[in-house]
């Protein structure tokens, strides 16, 4: 990479203290990519979710120390990918639902005065509630305010750094196991089945990702199951959900290793659902054993990937796939923001 270039990581945001858990539930329902319906009603209705979900919200918060550490977790990612730039670029963070969010990044890049601007969700996958909405926050917060050429990477499913990160830790987890070999549950947040229905790619993206990975792995022995976690409220879901698969592996006796494939950094869902409430889950349903990969965080191969997808992202222009533009997605995606197919 070369000139005076801006690279801005995008999160999802968690919440500073416990009493930012509110406002920050406030900010995640108001999001019209995550309540789809009329401002009036999202308004009321959003209001109405974040009281009713404060105290548990509260209470998961607390078994972390009273905060969520993905701020701190994505800061380390962006010192490691400024370093692995090698003084090519700045790295700037953005959060969606807390600080620091769009309004005040697109401040500091407008002070860095950067010749063009990188936006690299940390999302491995597309979803227009979580890539979709986080750039269309960027755009609106940028708009008149930061005329720099911005180009917009919009999914990396089958990043090589990214997958081979996950196979190396997947085979490191499986080396010298002893026993019967485990099952193997991909993890990934799930999404209400009417955002599929609609076309949103995302789930189509975490297929995409856990075939890759079990390609990587090479392991045809094992089996191997995408499954998604985290779902609230009466809504049908992505499925099959992981904690009914953490309960099928424990009623045919078998041990589970589970690998998140599209969290790349530690926060609640992590720290708290998968090692904290799925564990004791897999204990009381007769799992024999229980692993759960840690997210790539700051590996090196990881890394290196991200600083392959904003070089790749040179040039300005639109939302851009690791195929150098082409649509990874098929036609019933039709959220997808690519729409010309290789």
């Amino acid at each position: 990479m070369t000139g005076r270039r801006a690279v801005v990581l995008f999160n999802l945001g968690g919440p500073d203290s416990l009493a930012a858990v509110h406002p920050f539930l406030k900010n995640l329902f108001g999001d019209p990519a995550i309540l789809r319906m009329g401002a009036l009603p999202r308004w009321l209705l959003s209001r109405a979710i974040a009281r009713r979900r404060a105290a548990a919200a509260r209470r998961t918060y607390r078994r972390l120390g009273g905060a969520s550490p993905l701020l701190a977790r994505t800061e380390a990612q962006a010192a490691a990918l400024e370093s692995a730039l090698g003084g090519a670029a700045r790295v700037f963070v953005c959060m969606r639902y807390w600080h620091p969010m769009a309004a005040r990044t697109v401040e500091e890049v407008r002070r860095f005065d950067p010749e063009e601007v990188v936006l690299l969700p940390l999302y491995p996958q597309y979803s227009s509630s979580t890539t979709g909405s986080a750039l269309e926050a960027w755009r609106r917060a940028a708009a008149g305010r930061l005329d720099a050429p911005t180009r917009a990477v919009c999914c990396w499913p089958e990043e090589e750094g990214f997958v081979g990160a996950l196979a190396a830790a997947l085979a490191a987890a499986l080396d010298g196991w002893e026993g019967a070999p485990p099952r193997i549950l991909y993890s990934a947040h799930g999404v209400p089945r009417s955002y599929i229905a609609a076309g949103d790619p995302y789930q189509h993206q975490v297929e995409r990702t856990s075939a890759a990975v079990r390609a990587r792995l090479g392991r045809g022995d094992l089996e191997q199951v995408v499954c998604y976690q985290s779902r609230v409220g009466p809504l049908a879901w992505t499925g099959p959900y992981t904690d009914a698969e953490i309960a099928r592996a424990g009623a045919d006796g078998r041990a589970v290793i589970v690998v998140p494939v599209a969290f790349v950094s530690e926060h609640a869902e992590t720290l708290v659902e998968l090692d904290q409430d799925y564990r004791a889950l897999a204990g009381r349903c007769g799992v024999p054993r229980y692993e759960r990969l840690a997210a790539v965080g700051t590996d090196p191969l990881f890394v290196s990937g991200l600083a392959r997808l904003a070089g790749m992202a040179a040039g300005g222009g639109a939302a851009l796939t690791p195929g150098g533009g082409a649509r990874l997605c098929p036609a019933s995606c039709r959220e997808c923001p690519v729409r010309e197919a290789a």
